[in-house]
Order: structure tokens, then C-alpha cells, then sequence
């Protein structure tokens, strides 16, 4: 097998069929009849498993990765890439704001380059004035308190070679942020500048990015937690002082200790300090306990090909 176009499905109906046109046309330019289309389903709760297995009826190259529930795009992907066989392994988003034509373009820088990885890179983020901002400063955050170099509006899409998706699956976390697996597992990657089409709706809300922005700094950075120890020590240097002002003021110039308001201010800042910084690690020891537990991070519940 020469090539596999891995993708994953949620919500993703309106677009299977086109997908699948174009990326089994890009196919067969690249490669011929050598490839194989994997479709992982992520407990989409649209009919995009039907749609799927539809295709499947009418294409012996796909094979469609049914999951049990809905585990997260990124674990779909892990899931994916588990299954391709190929040589060259093409991973893309099935919504068509990454083209699947993509794949020739790739294919040709990889082989000019002589590298392992290919991948794209917006010259300008896509989206709305919010999701531009946001997207921009989740990667501004996740680089300056990882010490990481994520390129800025990656997207997904990506051709690789046999032996870094073979490096890629060694990873065992349960807690995955995909990006950051892509960053350290190494070898040689170049991007290519590419341009997104944009869909007036997006299924990563506010608050699905701010859970993968905690997710991704606690899996990469060990920085909230020495954070939450210069915090300690500053707040403790900054009352020894304060203390040691008022000893001095009383003694010797006998002025009487006073002020409730900032007394009750000071409790109330240093709780609040006290229960972010238990949340916090909190947040690590929870993910230490998931990883020890080593559950599975995606369970499939059927494989559908059609049988020669």
C-alpha cells in the first residue's frame, strides 16, 4: 500500500461524498490504485455513519473506524493513523476547508525536500475577527509557557512518511494534544503555506478551546506548577517584609496595629490564591491518575469494509 488519506467524522454529512470524490481523485494521480481512504467515526450524532458505510458499499478502498462514543477529534485522529498501512500516510480534516488536492502539492514538496512531514500552515488564520484572535492567542500562551515553537494557524492536514507516523503511535498517552505529539516526536518537517476555506460554523466552541489550552499546557508544561511556586515564594518574601515594617513602626515609633479592611482583603486574596493553586494541581493529579489507570483513549465498537 502506498498511500492512506486518513480523516475523522463528526457532524460531517454534508461533506462525505465530496471528500471522498476529491481526495480518491488526488489518489489516483499520486499513486494510482495503490491507496486506501480511512474514515474514523467519532460518535457523530448525524447520519455521517450511515453516509459512511454507504461509501463503503460503493468503494473497497475505504474502510470506515466506527467509535463507541464521541472520544475527541484528536484521539479519532490517533485512532486513524492506528489503521493506515500505506507508505505515505495523508492526514486531513473531511470537512473540505483543508482541499484534498492538498496531497499533490504536499507529495511534491516532500520529495524536493527529501523530508518526512508536510504540512500546512495558513498564511492568515481563517474565520471571524474572535476565532482569529483566539486562535492566535492559544498558540501565543502555549509556546511562551511550554518553551515549545508550534507554528502558528498549523492546520491539519498533513502528508507523512511510514516511519514518523510509526515514531508518532509510540506516544501512550491518554491525554492527547495532537499538535504538541506532532512537534516533539521530531524528524524532518517543512510546511507549506495553504489557504482554508471557511464554514460559517465551527464545532470548536469557546469553551472547547479553552479546555484543549488547559489540556495541551498540562500534558507540555510543567510551568503552572512552577508558577504556583514563585507565586508562593513572592507572597511570602512580600509579608516577611510587611511584617518586619510593622514590628519596626511599633517599636519604634509605638503606632498601634489597625486596618480590618485590609486584613479581610488580604484573607480573601491569599483563598483565592490558595484554591487556584490546589486547582491546578489538581488539574495534574487527576491527568497522572488517568494515565496509571491506562484505559484506552478510544474504543472502537465496529470496522466496516467491503470484502473482495
Amino acid at each position: 500500500m502506498k498511500l492512506s488519506i486518513v480523516t475523522t467524522l463528526y457532524k460531517s454529512a454534508p461533506y462525505m461524498r465530496e471528500f471522498h470524490r476529491r481526495a480518491s481523485e488526488a489518489a489516483r494521480q499520486l499513486v494510482g490504485e495503490e491507496y486506501e481512504i480511512i474514515m474514523v467515526n467519532d460518535g457523530s450524532p448525524d447520519n455521517s455513519l450511515e453516509t459512511a458505510q454507504r461509501l463503503v458499499e460503493e468503494d473497497m478502498r475505504l474502510t470506515v473506524v466506527d467509535l463507541s462514543r464521541n472520544f475527541g477529534h484528536h484521539k479519532a485522529m490517533m485512532t486513524g493513523l492506528r489503521y493506515a498501512l500505506g507508505e505515505q500516510i495523508f492526514l486531513i480534516d473531511v470537512d473540505l476547508e483543508e482541499a484534498p488536492e492538498w496531497l499533490l502539492s504536499f507529495s511534491e514538496q516532500q520529495q524536493a525536500q527529501q523530508c518526512d512531514v508536510v504540512y500546512g500552515v495558513q498564511a492568515k488564520r481563517k474565520g471571524k475577527l474572535w476565532e482569529r484572535l483566539s486562535g492566535g492567542l492559544f498558540y501565543k500562551i502555549f509556546n511562551l509557557l511550554s518553551g515549545m515553537s508550534l507554528p502558528e494557524n498549523i492546520t491539519t492536514a498533513r502528508l507523512m512518511s511510514r516511519r514518523y507516523v510509526n515514531a508518532l503511535l509510540q506516544h501512550r498517552e491518554r491525554e492527547i494534544y495532537i499538535a504538541g505529539l506532532w512537534h516533539i516526536t521530531g524528524f524532518a518537517q517543512t510546511p507549506q503555506i495553504v489557504t482554508k476555506t471557511s464554514k460559517e460554523t465551527t464545532t470548536y466552541t469557546l469553551a472547547k478551546k479553552i479546555a484543549l489550552l488547559v489540556n495541551s499546557l498540562t500534558s507540555f508544561s510543567n510551568a503552572p506548577l512552577l508558577g504556583i511556586f514563585y507565586l508562593g515564594l513572592g507572597i511570602f518574601c512580600t509579608a516577611m517584609l510587611h511584617t518586619a515594617y510593622l514590628v519596626f513602626k511599633w517599636y519604634f515609633w509605638h503606632a498601634p496595629l489597625s486596618g480590618w479592611t485590609s486584613l479581610m482583603a488580604s484573607v480573601w486574596l491569599l483563598g483565592g490564591m490558595i484554591m487556584l493553586s490546589t486547582g491546578i494541581i489538581g488539574i495534574y493529579v487527576s491527568k497522572i491518575l488517568s494515565e496509571a489507570k491506562k484505559r484506552p483513549y478510544a474504543i472502537i465498537r465496529a470496522i466496516y469494509k467491503k470484502q473482495k
